[in-house]
């Protein structure tokens, strides 16, 4: 296993639409281990395949505070959207950033598996809250395009300046 570089906001490449798995295989499931060990060690809840640089519509979310409840999506969809909630978000490619979203309360996402096999299941609070965020990063579009253009502004010129700070 290895750790990823993660993309930082407002690289292009988190722009980028993520294509299909055609096929389920060992490099994919290399991959999402990976990527499981990348988010474990930023810390974090979710990551998208995107995040690191890789195109392809897969997604490792654990929402467990013990790191025991890892969920793998490849190829994931929702399929039903219902209720509202907001919640205050944050996001490994826009470090220290959090700010308030508004998604849907429950979801249902269609998915396959490591083994390629295809699942279903419901969620609902926090794991919807990263289903959809995880989502929308394989749809090119990270958690601060649904903040205001001035407080996009301002997180751009916030991690302009940390990264001038730590170079």
């Amino acid at each position: 296993m290895a750790l990823l570089p993660i993309l930082r906001y407002p690289d292009p490449r988190l722009h980028t639409k993520a294509q299909p798995v055609a096929k389920v295989d060992d490099a994919i499931r290399t991959l999402i281990a990976d990527m499981a060990e990348t988010m474990y060690e930023a810390p974090g809840i979710g990551l998208a395949a995107s995040q690191v640089n890789v195109h392809q519509r897969i997604v490792v979310i654990d929402v467990s505070e013990d790191k025991s409840g890892l969920l793998a999506l490849i190829n994931p969809e929702i399929i039903e959207r219902s209720g509202e909630q907001v919640c205050e978000e944050g996001c490994l490619s826009v470090p220290g950033i959090y700010d308030k979203v508004s998604r849907a309360e429950k979801v249902r996402v269609r998915a396959l598996n490591q083994q390629g096999e295809r699942f279903e299941f419901d969620a609902e609070g926090l794991l919807a809250v990263c289903v959809q965020h995880e989502l929308d990063h394989l749809d090119g579009k990270v958690f601060v395009e649904y903040l205001s253009a001035l407080k996009q502004n301002r997180i751009k010129g916030k991690l302009a300046k940390k990264a001038r700070i730590t170079a």
